[in-house]
């Protein structure tokens, strides 16, 4: 808000239902509100790489673009759901490709597996699940990118997810690493699903 200013009024859309028939209409309110905001880097959440791809499409060329995938076993042991020839694709793109491990389902879900009890981390998702499984995801990404070194913790970046595929869920977010989780701010909900 610009100085003096006591209120904002900022559009949210609401999708009647969660899931990749969103995903279109998602990326295309993400590049509104990016331009908007002047906002430089946008996380994407994208397994196969098509959302991630269609996102390259519709942003503008002077937004960063980071896609972020399924961790590698996700699905089944030794597979990654996104090819190497996909993942090549994007990076000739000038997208960064982020694959490490999930900030809500490391180690924690292993124990979880194994010994048949939750973690903290695995608490903190189903938590966030009751904005939708797109905000989860969001968040999460926003806290791997972060961890990685792909976002700043003092910039504001939008961070989109989805549930089973596709987005239906975009964030303004002030990110922070896993260590400094509490630091994290969701700015802005820019879309969202409300039935899930």
């Amino acid at each position: 808000m610009g100085k003096g200013e006591a209120y904002r009024d900022v559009v949210c859309r609401y999708f009647p239902n969660p899931g990749g028939g969103n995903t279109r209409a998602v990326i295309e309110t993400v590049a509104s509100r990016a331009r908007e905001r002047g906002i430089g880097k946008v996380l994407v959440a994208s397994c196969s790489g098509k959302t991630a791809l269609m996102a390259v499409r519709i942003l503008s060329p002077d937004i960063r673009t980071i896609a972020v995938t399924h961790v590698t076993g996700f699905l089944r042991p030794n597979f990654q759901e996104l090819t190497e020839e996909t993942r090549q694709q994007l990076i000739e793109k000038g997208v960064a490709v982020l694959t490490c491990q999930h900030a809500f389902g490391g180690v924690g879900r292993g124990i979880r597996k194994k010994l048949a009890t939750y973690q903290v981390d695995e608490i903190m998702a189903y938590t966030l699940r009751t904005f939708g499984q797109g905000t989860k995801v969001a968040v999460e990404i926003a806290v791997m990118a972060a961890d990685a070194g792909l976002v700043r913790t003092d910039e504001d970046v939008i961070s989109v997810g989805g549930t089973a595929s596709g987005v239906d869920t975009a964030l303004i977010v002030q990110p922070a690493c896993s260590a400094d989780f509490f630091e994290f701010k969701v700015k802005e909900i820019v879309c969202k699903p409300n039935r899930f």
